[in-house]
């Protein structure tokens, strides 16, 4: 670790010894991973919190937090003739005391530059999130505020910090609102999207085969972690969701609890346990079509239940008028759709509606209703929900992306 001396170095000993609140979990970033690989993260952690003290004031830097996998000790683990590998995305979460939007301003693009740099030392991606410990605490409840505050390795805090302060509501699962579960199959479905341009796409190279295997898996896990959520039985332990999933499909014997259940096994077996194998494309490509059909039926089923309407079909839920997002400001609906649209006029459905919906509705008529881009009524439709135009899928899919990008 980064020499320090006195109280600073006391701080940093417990900071490296606790996860989420109770400090009662071993102090690994994987399960199974070797001690190599340990140390390896150990080292990248340090060089990463020095490189960060380095960039931020003393007076404004108030802690360092690792999260996602490695923060939970979930991380993933690649298998090699050279030893165990890291996988996953490293994702630090920087606290800056002061506004959110003044620090990224100031420190967004100097952290983008470090996390390039240490990203090769790491030998995996290192991402950089800007905030700051009183909107982590005072923040709404989300599945990221329930999984950062119940799961995650403090590196490094300030003599006068109390990273944990306030994170009590954000601890209970069954405070995460049912949007989320939505959400979160948005995000999960946008990459199932993305795997399929890069499934059709010439030539098709060993990263995008990566690409699309990683997707998949995400989205397998995705599902069942929405039915979790929908049921209040979500839990930052993937492990953990994957027994609670068992108990719900033992309860519900169910055929399509049991293709659930059968999904999210894979999907936390290749969290823990990536693998590198080349996958031939025809074999990709059923899974993907698998996966794609089934994440349909979870889509449809979770809308129903949050928004209290049945959908028949992904062109059912793109044709009903009623509001996908209800609750938010009609004020604050027109300025992220002038945002997400950077300013430029368009012939929306209607600006007083939150631009999320717009994304749900693209989703699903680009993920399960492909053949719209060649219908003019869908096509139209297609068009106005991205303020955009294309002459084939994967521009249409590059327009997607964009938009999904500012309300995900």
């Amino acid at each position: 670790m980064m020499a320090t001396n006195g109280r600073e170095a006391a701080q940093t000993a417990v900071a490296s010894s606790r996860i989420g609140a109770g400090g009662d979990l071993p102090r690994r970033f994987t399960l199974d991973g070797d001690e190599a690989l340990e140390r390896h993260l150990e080292r990248a952690c340090a060089l990463i919190v020095s490189g960060v003290r380095g960039l931020i004031a003393p007076r404004k830097l108030e802690a360092v937090l690792l999260g996602g996998g490695y923060g939970r000790g979930e991380g993933g683990v690649l298998r090699g003739d050279a030893g165990d590998r890291p996988y996953n995305d490293m994702e630090f979460y920087v606290a800056i005391r002061g506004s959110r939007h003044l620090n990224e301003a100031r420190y967004r693009r100097r952290l983008e530059v470090l996390g390039e740099i240490l990203t090769h030392l790491a030998d995996t991606e290192v991402e950089f999130k800007i905030t700051s410990l009183a909107e982590l605490a005072g923040g709404p409840v989300s599945m990221f505020s329930y999984d950062l505050a119940s799961g995650h390795r403090l590196l490094w805090s300030g003599p006068s910090a109390n990273p944990e302060l306030g994170w009590d509501l954000h601890r209970c699962a069954e405070n995460i609102p049912q949007s989320e579960a939505t959400r979160l199959l948005m995000n999960r479905c946008s990459g199932l999207l993305f795997a399929r341009d890069h499934l059709e796409r010439e030539p098709f190279t060993p990263f995008a085969a990566d690409f699309v295997r990683r997707n998949v898996a995400k989205a397998q896990l995705a599902c069942g972690d929405a039915l979790l959520t929908a049921h209040g039985r979500y839990h930052w332990s993937c492990r953990e969701r994957h027994r609670r999933l068992e108990d719900l499909a033992r309860n519900r014997r169910s055929a399509w609890f049991d293709a659930a259940l059968r999904h999210h096994a894979t999907g936390v077996d290749f969290k823990l346990h990536p693998k590198s194998e080349a996958i031939p494309r025809d074999a990709l490509f059923a899974m993907h079509g698998e996966v794609t059909a089934f994440a349909l039926k979870c889509w449809l089923w979770l809308e129903a239940r949050r928004l209290g309407r049945p959908f028949p079909s992904a062109r059912s839920y793109v044709e009903d008028a009623g509001d996908k997002c209800p609750g938010s400001s009609l004020i604050f609906n027109v300025l992220l759709n002038l945002r997400a649209d950077r300013f430029r006029p368009r012939a929306a459905p209607s600006l007083w509606r939150h631009p999320r919906q717009r994304v749900f509705h693209s989703l699903a008529l680009l993920l399960w209703e492909p053949e719209a881009i060649s219908d003019p009524k869908q096509l139209r439709r297609v068009e106005t929900e991205l303020n955009a135009r294309g002459t084939g899928l994967s521009e249409w899919i590059a327009a997607y992306r964009v938009l999904w990008s500012r309300n995900r």
